[in-house]
Protein backbone atom coordinates (compact mmCIF):
# COMPACT_ATOMS: atom_id res chain seq x y z
CA UNK A 1 0.00 0.00 0.00
CA UNK A 2 2.63 2.01 0.88
CA UNK A 3 3.90 1.72 -2.69
CA UNK A 4 0.91 2.14 -4.39
CA UNK A 5 0.21 5.61 -2.35
CA UNK A 6 3.80 6.84 -3.72
CA UNK A 7 3.05 6.05 -7.17
CA UNK A 8 -0.27 7.67 -6.66
CA UNK A 9 1.85 10.66 -5.33
CA UNK A 10 4.13 10.41 -8.34
CA UNK A 11 1.62 10.30 -11.57
CA UNK A 12 -0.48 13.23 -9.06
CA UNK A 13 2.24 15.65 -8.86
CA UNK A 14 2.90 14.58 -13.15
CA UNK A 15 -0.31 15.64 -13.19
CA UNK A 16 0.23 18.70 -11.74
CA UNK A 17 3.37 19.69 -13.72
CA UNK A 18 1.93 19.06 -17.17
CA UNK A 19 -1.46 20.94 -16.68
CA UNK A 20 0.81 24.16 -14.88
CA UNK A 21 2.97 23.65 -18.36
CA UNK A 22 0.25 24.12 -20.05
CA UNK A 23 -1.09 26.79 -18.48
CA UNK A 24 1.76 28.99 -19.04
CA UNK A 25 2.48 27.75 -22.40
CA UNK A 26 -1.64 29.46 -22.79
CA UNK A 27 -0.32 32.82 -20.74
CA UNK A 28 3.12 32.69 -22.94
CA UNK A 29 0.85 32.12 -26.14
CA UNK A 30 -1.70 35.23 -25.11
CA UNK A 31 1.58 37.56 -23.95
CA UNK A 32 3.40 37.39 -26.70
CA UNK A 33 1.07 36.76 -29.89
CA UNK A 34 -2.47 37.59 -28.45
CA UNK A 35 -1.65 41.74 -27.15
CA UNK A 36 -4.30 44.37 -27.41
CA UNK A 37 -1.91 46.16 -30.48
CA UNK A 38 -2.79 42.49 -32.59
CA UNK A 39 -6.57 42.32 -32.30
CA UNK A 40 -8.48 43.24 -35.25
CA UNK A 41 -10.89 45.87 -33.09
CA UNK A 42 -8.35 47.50 -31.73
CA UNK A 43 -7.96 49.91 -34.34
CA UNK A 44 -12.09 51.29 -33.26
CA UNK A 45 -11.00 51.38 -29.41
CA UNK A 46 -7.38 52.93 -29.57
CA UNK A 47 -6.70 55.51 -27.40
CA UNK A 48 -3.82 56.98 -29.01
CA UNK A 49 -5.87 56.79 -32.38
CA UNK A 50 -6.31 60.80 -33.19
CA UNK A 51 -2.32 61.20 -31.68
CA UNK A 52 -1.36 58.73 -34.23
CA UNK A 53 -3.97 59.93 -37.18
CA UNK A 54 -2.40 62.08 -39.76
CA UNK A 55 -4.40 65.40 -40.53
CA UNK A 56 -6.64 65.62 -43.64
CA UNK A 57 -4.31 68.27 -45.16
CA UNK A 58 -0.69 69.18 -43.71
CA UNK A 59 0.07 72.19 -46.52
CA UNK A 60 -1.33 73.44 -49.56
CA UNK A 61 1.32 70.85 -51.24
CA UNK A 62 -0.20 67.92 -49.85
CA UNK A 63 -0.04 65.41 -52.90
CA UNK A 64 -3.14 63.63 -50.71
CA UNK A 65 -5.27 67.03 -52.01
CA UNK A 66 -7.50 66.95 -55.27
CA UNK A 67 -7.49 69.29 -58.32
CA UNK A 68 -10.82 70.86 -56.97
CA UNK A 69 -9.13 71.55 -53.42
CA UNK A 70 -11.74 68.57 -51.87
CA UNK A 71 -10.12 67.08 -49.01
CA UNK A 72 -12.14 63.88 -48.68
CA UNK A 73 -15.84 62.88 -49.65
CA UNK A 74 -18.45 61.03 -47.58
CA UNK A 75 -18.28 57.51 -47.72
CA UNK A 76 -14.82 57.25 -49.56
CA UNK A 77 -12.87 54.17 -48.25
CA UNK A 78 -9.72 53.94 -49.87
CA UNK A 79 -7.68 51.35 -48.11
CA UNK A 80 -10.93 48.91 -48.29
CA UNK A 81 -8.77 46.57 -50.57
CA UNK A 82 -5.41 46.41 -48.69
CA UNK A 83 -7.25 46.25 -44.98
CA UNK A 84 -9.38 43.20 -46.56
CA UNK A 85 -6.53 41.71 -47.76
CA UNK A 86 -4.62 41.82 -44.72
CA UNK A 87 -7.91 40.64 -42.34
CA UNK A 88 -8.08 38.05 -44.54
CA UNK A 89 -4.74 37.30 -43.68
CA UNK A 90 -4.52 37.85 -40.57
CA UNK A 91 -7.82 35.47 -40.16
CA UNK A 92 -6.00 33.01 -41.90
CA UNK A 93 -3.22 32.88 -39.66
CA UNK A 94 -5.03 32.78 -36.58
CA UNK A 95 -7.17 29.61 -37.64
CA UNK A 96 -3.68 27.77 -38.82
CA UNK A 97 -2.50 28.87 -35.10
CA UNK A 98 -5.83 27.71 -33.63
CA UNK A 99 -5.52 24.08 -35.55
CA UNK A 100 -1.69 23.89 -34.38
CA UNK A 101 -2.65 24.63 -30.72
CA UNK A 102 -5.47 22.05 -31.12
CA UNK A 103 -2.94 19.63 -32.75
CA UNK A 104 -1.04 20.19 -29.72
CA UNK A 105 -3.50 19.93 -27.14
CA UNK A 106 -4.83 16.62 -28.55
CA UNK A 107 -1.27 14.79 -28.40
CA UNK A 108 -0.57 16.06 -25.15
CA UNK A 109 -4.10 14.81 -24.39
CA UNK A 110 -2.96 11.18 -26.23
CA UNK A 111 0.60 11.46 -24.01
CA UNK A 112 -1.25 12.04 -20.80
CA UNK A 113 -3.68 9.17 -21.48
CA UNK A 114 -0.65 6.76 -22.82
CA UNK A 115 1.22 7.18 -20.03
CA UNK A 116 -1.41 6.52 -16.86
CA UNK A 117 -2.76 3.90 -18.97
CA UNK A 118 0.74 2.01 -18.64
CA UNK A 119 1.12 3.30 -15.24
CA UNK A 120 -2.49 1.69 -13.99
CA UNK A 121 -0.70 -1.85 -16.32
CA UNK A 122 2.84 -1.41 -14.53
CA UNK A 123 0.58 -0.87 -10.44
CA UNK A 124 -1.34 -3.77 -11.35
CA UNK A 125 1.32 -5.78 -12.33
CA UNK A 126 3.31 -5.54 -9.54
CA UNK A 127 0.23 -6.17 -7.11
CA UNK A 128 -0.15 -9.55 -8.58
CA UNK A 129 2.95 -10.43 -8.35
CA UNK A 130 3.37 -9.79 -4.83
CA UNK A 131 -0.02 -11.13 -4.07
CA UNK A 132 1.65 -14.57 -6.14
CA UNK A 133 4.90 -14.28 -3.77
CA UNK A 134 2.38 -14.32 -0.56
CA UNK A 135 0.44 -17.01 -1.98
CA UNK A 136 3.43 -19.62 -2.73
CA UNK A 137 4.81 -17.87 0.59
CA UNK A 138 1.85 -19.29 2.35
CA UNK A 139 1.71 -22.40 0.69
CA UNK A 140 5.54 -23.32 1.29
CA UNK A 141 4.64 -22.50 5.38
CA UNK A 142 1.81 -24.49 5.47
CA UNK A 143 3.62 -27.49 3.46
CA UNK A 144 6.30 -26.92 6.14
CA UNK A 145 4.00 -27.05 9.19
CA UNK A 146 2.20 -30.30 8.06
CA UNK A 147 5.27 -32.45 7.36
CA UNK A 148 6.36 -31.29 10.77
CA UNK A 149 3.09 -32.29 12.41
CA UNK A 150 3.33 -35.25 10.45
CA UNK A 151 6.73 -36.28 11.47
CA UNK A 152 5.53 -35.58 15.34
CA UNK A 153 2.82 -38.14 14.95
CA UNK A 154 4.72 -40.75 13.48
CA UNK A 155 7.10 -40.08 16.39
CA UNK A 156 4.86 -40.32 18.74
CA UNK A 157 3.13 -43.67 17.57
CA UNK A 158 6.45 -45.48 16.85
CA UNK A 159 7.74 -44.23 20.84
CA UNK A 160 4.24 -45.53 21.80
CA UNK A 161 4.40 -48.53 20.03
CA UNK A 162 8.14 -49.10 21.51
CA UNK A 163 6.79 -48.34 25.31
CA UNK A 164 4.10 -51.21 24.85
CA UNK A 165 6.33 -53.76 23.33
CA UNK A 166 8.38 -53.31 26.04
CA UNK A 167 5.86 -53.03 28.41
CA UNK A 168 4.41 -56.38 27.42
CA UNK A 169 7.96 -57.93 27.74
CA UNK A 170 8.39 -57.46 31.04
CA UNK A 171 4.69 -57.90 31.89
CA UNK A 172 5.50 -61.79 30.52
CA UNK A 173 9.01 -61.86 32.18
CA UNK A 174 7.37 -60.87 35.32
CA UNK A 175 4.73 -63.62 35.05
CA UNK A 176 7.28 -66.50 33.97
CA UNK A 177 9.08 -65.50 36.82
CA UNK A 178 6.72 -65.93 39.06
CA UNK A 179 5.05 -68.70 37.59
CA UNK A 180 8.66 -70.76 37.35
CA UNK A 181 10.45 -69.47 40.77
CA UNK A 182 10.16 -71.58 44.27
CA UNK A 183 7.94 -68.28 45.84
CA UNK A 184 4.19 -70.24 43.90
CA UNK A 185 5.04 -73.60 44.81
CA UNK A 186 6.69 -74.18 48.68
CA UNK A 187 4.04 -74.09 51.94
CA UNK A 188 5.31 -70.48 53.56
CA UNK A 189 4.09 -71.78 57.36
CA UNK A 190 7.20 -73.59 57.71
CA UNK A 191 9.27 -70.45 57.62
CA UNK A 192 7.19 -68.99 60.55
CA UNK A 193 9.45 -67.89 63.39
CA UNK A 194 8.43 -68.31 66.92
CA UNK A 195 9.17 -64.87 67.74
CA UNK A 196 6.25 -63.83 65.97
CA UNK A 197 4.43 -64.01 62.42
CA UNK A 198 6.04 -60.96 61.38
CA UNK A 199 9.23 -62.89 61.33
CA UNK A 200 10.43 -66.18 59.08
CA UNK A 201 13.47 -68.20 58.79
CA UNK A 202 15.12 -67.49 56.39
CA UNK A 203 16.46 -70.92 55.03
CA UNK A 204 13.16 -72.35 55.55
CA UNK A 205 10.83 -69.62 53.85
CA UNK A 206 10.05 -70.83 50.75
CA UNK A 207 7.07 -68.48 49.72
CA UNK A 208 4.32 -66.05 51.00
CA UNK A 209 1.09 -66.81 52.24
CA UNK A 210 -2.31 -66.68 50.78
CA UNK A 211 -3.05 -62.94 52.96
CA UNK A 212 0.36 -61.52 51.20
CA UNK A 213 -0.53 -63.44 47.71
CA UNK A 214 -3.79 -61.51 48.08
CA UNK A 215 -2.56 -58.18 49.24
CA UNK A 216 0.39 -58.43 46.39
CA UNK A 217 -2.48 -58.89 43.87
CA UNK A 218 -4.39 -56.42 45.41
CA UNK A 219 -1.75 -53.44 45.22
CA UNK A 220 -1.25 -54.93 41.64
CA UNK A 221 -4.53 -54.38 40.57
CA UNK A 222 -4.38 -51.69 41.62
CA UNK A 223 -1.36 -50.78 39.80
CA UNK A 224 -3.29 -51.89 37.12
CA UNK A 225 -5.87 -49.80 36.79
CA UNK A 226 -3.56 -46.75 37.70
CA UNK A 227 -1.89 -47.69 34.61
CA UNK A 228 -5.56 -47.99 32.78
CA UNK A 229 -6.02 -44.45 34.18
CA UNK A 230 -3.07 -43.31 33.11
CA UNK A 231 -3.77 -44.67 29.28
CA UNK A 232 -7.25 -43.26 29.20
CA UNK A 233 -5.41 -39.50 30.28
CA UNK A 234 -2.66 -40.00 27.86
CA UNK A 235 -5.71 -40.84 25.11
CA UNK A 236 -7.53 -37.52 26.37
CA UNK A 237 -4.55 -36.14 26.01
CA UNK A 238 -3.92 -37.53 22.33
CA UNK A 239 -7.48 -36.60 21.36
CA UNK A 240 -6.85 -33.53 22.76
CA UNK A 241 -4.02 -32.46 20.90
CA UNK A 242 -5.44 -33.70 17.50
CA UNK A 243 -8.45 -31.23 18.60
CA UNK A 244 -6.02 -28.51 19.08
CA UNK A 245 -4.50 -29.04 15.77
CA UNK A 246 -7.80 -29.09 13.36
CA UNK A 247 -8.39 -26.36 15.35
CA UNK A 248 -5.55 -24.64 14.97
CA UNK A 249 -5.53 -26.05 10.86
CA UNK A 250 -9.12 -24.47 10.68
CA UNK A 251 -7.97 -21.52 12.29
CA UNK A 252 -5.29 -20.63 9.58
CA UNK A 253 -7.71 -21.56 6.42
CA UNK A 254 -10.02 -18.85 7.80
CA UNK A 255 -7.21 -16.41 8.17
CA UNK A 256 -6.66 -17.75 4.46
CA UNK A 257 -9.84 -16.48 3.38
CA UNK A 258 -9.83 -13.36 5.12
CA UNK A 259 -6.52 -12.53 3.78
CA UNK A 260 -7.99 -13.21 0.46
CA UNK A 261 -10.69 -11.26 1.02
CA UNK A 262 -8.77 -8.01 2.64
CA UNK A 263 -6.70 -8.58 -1.05
CA UNK A 264 -10.40 -8.49 -3.14
CA UNK A 265 -11.20 -5.35 -1.16
CA UNK A 266 -7.78 -3.19 -1.58
CA UNK A 267 -8.59 -4.45 -5.45
CA UNK A 268 -11.98 -2.91 -5.85
CA UNK A 269 -10.84 0.36 -4.04
CA UNK A 270 -7.80 0.51 -6.38
CA UNK A 271 -9.87 -0.03 -9.36
CA UNK A 272 -12.30 2.90 -7.88
CA UNK A 273 -9.51 4.97 -7.40
CA UNK A 274 -7.95 5.02 -10.76
CA UNK A 275 -11.44 5.18 -12.22
CA UNK A 276 -12.20 8.55 -10.25
CA UNK A 277 -8.99 9.62 -11.72
CA UNK A 278 -9.59 9.01 -15.19
CA UNK A 279 -12.78 10.63 -14.58
CA UNK A 280 -11.04 14.04 -13.25
CA UNK A 281 -8.63 13.94 -16.42
CA UNK A 282 -10.90 13.73 -18.70
CA UNK A 283 -13.29 16.40 -16.95
CA UNK A 284 -9.87 18.67 -16.95
CA UNK A 285 -9.16 17.96 -20.51
CA UNK A 286 -12.71 19.45 -21.90
CA UNK A 287 -12.26 22.06 -19.57
CA UNK A 288 -8.96 23.15 -21.41
CA UNK A 289 -10.03 22.49 -24.65
CA UNK A 290 -13.15 24.74 -23.89
CA UNK A 291 -10.71 27.45 -22.43
CA UNK A 292 -8.76 27.60 -26.20
CA UNK A 293 -11.79 28.58 -27.81
CA UNK A 294 -13.01 31.14 -25.51
CA UNK A 295 -11.78 34.21 -27.76
CA UNK A 296 -12.90 33.13 -30.91
CA UNK A 297 -14.24 36.04 -32.83
CA UNK A 298 -18.28 36.07 -32.76
CA UNK A 299 -20.55 37.42 -35.31
CA UNK A 300 -21.31 40.85 -33.41
CA UNK A 301 -17.36 41.72 -34.17
CA UNK A 302 -18.05 41.09 -38.49
CA UNK A 303 -21.43 43.40 -37.77
CA UNK A 304 -19.67 46.12 -36.40
CA UNK A 305 -16.65 45.40 -39.25
CA UNK A 306 -20.17 45.44 -41.73
CA UNK A 307 -21.68 48.71 -40.11
CA UNK A 308 -18.42 50.79 -40.55
CA UNK A 309 -17.90 49.62 -43.91
CA UNK A 310 -21.12 51.34 -45.37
Amino acid sequence: MKQNDKMMCMLEEQQKRNIRNINKAVSDFQKNFQKPETRREFDLSDPQALKKDRPARLSDNDPRCTVSGLQKFMGEDLNYAQRTKFQKEQLREWSLQQQRDHKNALADKKFLDDLHDKNRIELDRKTMEQQRIEEETRRAVCAATKDFNKSQAAEVAERKKLDKRQKMKDDMDEISSLLQGNLLSENPAQAISSFGTHRVITDRWKGMSQDQLMAIRSFQQQQVLEKLRLKEEERHRDAEWDRQSMQAARAQLILERHQERQNRERRQALDSINAQLSHEQKSKNIYLKEEEYSNCPTSQYFAQFNTTSR
